[in-house]
């Protein structure tokens, strides 16, 4: 087994690139693996007959409801493993340590919290994200089940940052395979063959989910991993975890956020287009995706790498790390944008087999990904700045994007373009995206150029 040693060789001295490519590969192989949590379900569901289409709605409108539970799982893991990675550039086991055991104990407070708050409220929840009365008990037949899970999802998401952040690109990998083609082969028994419909999805995603967590703590509780999660560690104590809280809150906005903002867009719709504008909203999210997924896994590749080497006051590496990370995000942007362009009913067909709600989500598609060649600077940048810890930056851009730009604009371009008020609503997304993306580049330019200068004099 490798030494700590070992490991500062392998994060410190291998070429970037080649270290990119390893740690890379396996995170984004592994985001593309946890989109199938999401959108087989979809898939599955959306083909159930008769009542596909309505299934589909409801269990969209649990979309809010299932982010918020990864935005509290990604608020812990998603802060505190770049300030493990960075103790560890600083030769500081001990304190990264803390760091995850501090981590793991706040991740099982909040699960338990989440599930009890789901379990009694999500019938609630659901009305006010805007299920209507044809859709809501599909809602609230599939959160009734999610919710036992919650405690699963919670240690599964949070706790694999931590694997990925030293550098088990491979294993973190791993805890995601073995959920995913659990689900992948689950779904069709559940849904299909025990007719259990949207229920047999929301029990074979919360099986999947505990199989990922079973695996993923016995490795952090293992001999294999460097960081280990021990007794003494447990304990909360706010020099470890405020820090990793406050850093994980970019994370967080940017992914609860999107339950905000997925309640504006239902209820907008279902006031411009009904049922079908909302059915077709769960499809978009779902290629949407396909883009930020497979993004935000090459950020998290290159976060260990930009995050040890800024502990080790390795300008140089860190500055090459984050010019190949910005160049590969928008090279795949450019080339999802293009695909989505050229073929949106290919990729709408995935989730429907529904003629009119097909042939609605092909327009609709192509105007709510408009700007999507864009958004590998968004990524980069965010991403970037969490690695090299600066919480403030990283939540500023999130609060702009989603806050600021895109919530008021579901509500403006309907009352501009009244002509088509529902692909107002759509075009909402392309907007602020534009806005958003100029205003993260200036930022990013700026303060990592700071950031660079002062781990140069120190």
């Amino acid at each position: 087994m490798r030494t700590m040693t070992n490991h500062k060789d392998f994060l410190g001295k291998e070429p970037v690139g080649k270290l990119l490519l390893k740690l890379a590969l396996p995170t984004v192989t592994a985001q593309i693996i946890n989109m199938l949590y999401n959108i087989v379900d979809r898939i599955y569901i959306g083909h159930i007959p008769k009542v596909g289409a309505m299934a589909l709605t409801g269990v969209g409108v649990c979309m809010p409801l299932i982010l918020i539970v990864a935005a509290f799982a990604a608020l812990v893991g998603n802060g505190g493993a770049p300030r493990a990675s960075i103790f560890m550039g600083k030769g500081d086991t001990k304190s990264a340590e803390k760091t995850l055991g501090n981590c793991f104990s706040l991740q099982i407070i909040i699960s338990v919290l989440l599930t009890v708050v789901l379990l009694i409220w999500n019938r609630d929840f659901l009305l006010a994200f805007g299920a209507s009365e044809n859709t809501i008990e599909y809602g609230v037949s599939y959160m009734n089940i999610y919710a036992l899970g919650t405690f699963f999802v919670q240690l599964t998401l949070g706790m694999n940052a931590f694997i990925t952040a030293q550098g088990f690109a491979k294993t973190g990998m791993l805890s995601v395979l073995i959920g995913a083609v659990a689900n992948i082969v689950l779904d069709p028994i559940f849904i299909f063959g025990l007719d259990m419909g949207v229920r047999g999805a929301a029990l074979a995603t919360i099986i999947s989910q505990a199989l990922s967590c079973i695996w993923v703590v016995s490795f952090l509780f293992g001999k294999k991993t460097f960081l280990k999660i021990k007794k003494e560690n447990l304990k909360l104590k706010k020099e470890f975890i405020l820090p990793s809280l406050a850093l994980g809150s970019s994370v967080f906005i940017m992914q609860a956020s999107e339950s905000i903002i997925s309640v504006c867009f239902n209820s907008s719709l279902l006031k411009y287009g009904g049922d079908i504008a909302v059915g077709a909203m769960t499809i978009l999210t779902s290629v949407m995706q396909f883009a930020m997924l497979p993004l935000q896994g090459l950020g998290q590749g290159a976060q260990p790498i930009i995050s040890y080497n800024y502990g080790a006051r390795n300008v140089k590496r860190v500055k090459k790390a984050f010019w190949l990370l910005l160049k590969v995000s928008m090279a795949y942007a450019i080339l999802l944008w293009g695909g989505v362009m050229l073929f949106p009913q290919g990729f709408a067909s995935l989730f429907t087999s529904d003629a009119a709600l097909l042939a609605f989500t092909k327009d609709a598609l192509r105007i709510y990904v408009a700007a999507l060649f864009i958004f590998g600077i968004q990524m980069a940048c965010q991403m970037t700045f969490m690695s090299i810890g600066n919480a403030k930056a990283s939540i500023i851009v999130a609060v702009m994007r989603k806050f600021i730009l895109l919530i008021p604009l579901i509500y403006v371009m309907p009352a501009i373009l009244k002509q088509n008020q529902t692909m107002a609503v759509y075009m909402a997304e392309p907007v602020a995206d534009v806005i958003a993306v100029t205003f993260t580049a200036i930022l990013f330019a700026v303060q990592f150029k700071k950031a660079m200068q002062e781990i140069s004099k120190q």
